[in-house]
């Protein structure tokens, strides 16, 4: 799926971001409509980190560039995280 991508720290960013916001998105939902899920917030690190895996797949397919862009969508998806937790309480 992935093989025909550029090599570009852009589409690194975008897939970065992409990704784990389909998953958040996801888990969110979930979240907000089951009651048992509602202090389940291992489930979004779980979201963000699915990046680790892409970032190891592009990295062996020689593609350092998309892999940069994913470590800093992760980055920027740990400080949103973080401020979710701080404006939580």
């Amino acid at each position: 799926m992935f093989r025909n991508v550029k090599n570009s720290v852009l589409i690194g960013l975008g897939i970065g971001g992409l990704v784990p916001g389909v998953l958040v998105a996801g888990v969110w939902y979930l979240m907000h409509r089951f009651a048992f899920l509602a202090k389940a917030d291992l489930l979004l690190i779980g979201c963000i980190a699915v990046n680790a895996v892409l970032m190891h797949y592009f990295f062996k397919q020689d593609k350092e560039n998309v892999g940069r862009g994913i470590i800093s969508a992760t980055f920027l998806w740990a400080f949103a995280f973080f401020y979710y937790k701080v404006t939580q309480s």
